[in-house]
């Protein structure tokens, strides 16, 4: 059977074996939502990728949830619920900017036992990886996370990381708790912000931006950069 894909098609079959679950209005907010009729016109396209065996579906979740076609994660799995908490901070994103580089359940030590953030991207010209937490820990499972991010920046492996920047000297990600539990959680050594969303870390931002604005007014003729703290 010969079939042409459009690039459309292509790029949705990509954003889904990418994050590895995606609900239907996803698809429509970033695929559809310029067209007269976007769910119909996501619903249409959707189920003839499925019949092309391009993708697959669960529809034990409303609307139907997509998943590749050579998913190893089972139709009830709790794990998808997971990779729709990824997605949704990966949307959030996009209502301020396109996030470039992203990496879902990233494993930048490349071996077992070490840090495997949920999500890296590049976001607003920054690095970070994000931590999502669905669910409440004690501060000791949270801060044996944070001690496993120090061990790495001390590796000093992170600085050939295929993302690092060629013109400047390397950055070491800041790390995202995405919780709304605030833990009493510390390093010396890596930057730790944590927040409910996206949306709390970007009025944050606007806070702090707005803080260093008025503080480069008072201060004039000083020559000291100032430095944005989201934490």
């Amino acid at each position: 059977m010969s079939f042409r894909l459009s690039q459309r098609d292509k790029d949705i079959i990509a954003f889904i074996n990418q994050f590895r679950a995606v609900d239907r209005d996803s698809l429509v907010d970033l695929f559809f939502k310029q067209l007269k009729s976007p769910v119909n016109a996501c619903n249409s396209v959707m189920v003839r990728l499925y019949r092309l065996r391009l993708i697959e579906r669960t529809q034990q979740y409303s609307p139907t949830v997509y998943l590749p076609v050579d998913a190893k994660i089972k139709k009830n799995s709790q794990k998808i619920l997971h990779f729709l908490s990824i997605l949704d901070v990966y949307k959030q994103m996009c209502t301020y900017s396109t996030p470039k580089h992203v990496i879902v359940e990233d494993k930048p030590t490349g071996r077992k036992g070490g840090i495997e953030p949920d999500l890296f991207c590049i976001f607003k010209g920054s690095p970070f990886w994000i931590e999502i937490q669905r669910n409440q820990y004690s501060e000791q499972k949270i801060q044996a996370k944070i001690n496993l991010y120090e061990e790495f920046f001390f590796s000093d492996e992170w600085k050939v990381l295929h993302w690092q920047p060629e013109d400047r000297s390397a950055i070491f990600p800041s790390v995202i708790l995405i919780t709304p539990v605030r833990y009493a959680v510390t390093s010396d050594h890596i930057r730790i912000i944590q927040v409910a969303s996206i949306h709390e870390l970007m009025e944050k931002y606007k806070s702090s931006a707005k803080s260093q604005k008025e503080a480069r007014t008072k201060t004039a003729h000083s020559s000291g950069e100032i430095r944005i703290n989201l934490t």
